[in-house]
């Protein structure tokens, strides 16, 4: 059945870093409990595109956003956004396992205190277990929930970090290069949990590997100096790219 329900729409999305333009124009619709793959050459705006969907972005100095970017209908950017829940509802894995020098337990629980959604020991202990369970994590550590999360694998961690991320319930999951700092087998179980997690949310990846973009989304989009080239459904793209920059990039002749 095709998903026609849309999660985010992009509408002439300039970014600037101070007096340079990092995006331009940008145009897109991402689709609900899909996968969305960004892909393109280092420093072509792709992980500046990410971090504007939760607003990461805000942080910098300078930072100016032009344009419209609507969540379920909503503008993000609109003055009486609260940042805490979108950032809540839009949660984000970053290149390198970041989780923090605490228990594993407690890197899960993290969220849900800091949020209010806790509702007693009882209910907080089934969160991080399914937290846990949704990120195909418990097997490995319910014995550890004592442990400190920087003793285990960086697969492990990154998983942590994914369980963490949906411990707040989000709707979307954002995840910049998820799997760049991990060896093959580790990349292959994060790529496994998409495939599981967009049953139920919406997730949208930065990658440079290609062959993992194929192999993981439902549509792609090339970013190519600041600018969208193209986006459609990942097949089409991988097999018949509408512009001959698309096909260039794809086969290595470029980029």
């Amino acid at each position: 059945m095709e998903n026609n329900e849309l999660s985010f729409q992009v509408n002439d999305l300039d970014f600037f870093y101070g007096s340079f333009q990092a995006l331009l124009g940008i145009n897109l619709e991402i689709k609900s409990r899909s996968v969305t793959a960004l892909i393109g050459p280092s420093g072509c705006g792709k992980s500046t595109f990410l971090r504007c969907l939760n607003r990461m972005n805000d942080t910098i100095p300078g930072a100016r956003v032009d344009g419209q970017i609507l969540l379920e209908g909503e503008d993000i950017y609109a003055p009486n956004v609260d940042l805490a829940d979108l950032r809540r509802r839009v949660g984000m894995v970053f290149q390198k396992p970041n989780p923090f020098s605490k228990s594993v337990f407690d890197n899960v629980a993290f969220g849900p205190r800091v949020q209010g959604l806790v509702q007693g020991k009882n209910h907080l202990e089934e969160l991080v277990e399914s937290s846990l369970k949704n990120a195909a994590l418990w097997e490995d550590v319910k014995d550890s929930l004592d442990e400190d999360a920087l003793g285990l694998s960086l697969g492990q961690q990154q998983r942590l970090c994914i369980a963490r991320v949906l411990a707040v319930e989000p709707q979307v999951i954002l995840m910049d290069e998820p799997a760049s700092a991990l060896d093959p087998i580790a990349t292959g179980k994060i790529e496994e949990l998409i495939a599981i997690l967009k049953e139920n949310y919406t997730i949208v990846i930065v990658t440079h590997n290609m062959q993992q973009a194929a192999r993981v989304s439902n549509e792609t989009g090339l970013f190519w100096l600041g600018e969208l080239v193209e986006f459609s459904g990942t097949e089409d793209m991988f097999t018949n790219p509408e512009h001959e920059l698309t096909e260039d990039y794809i086969t290595g002749r470029m980029g």
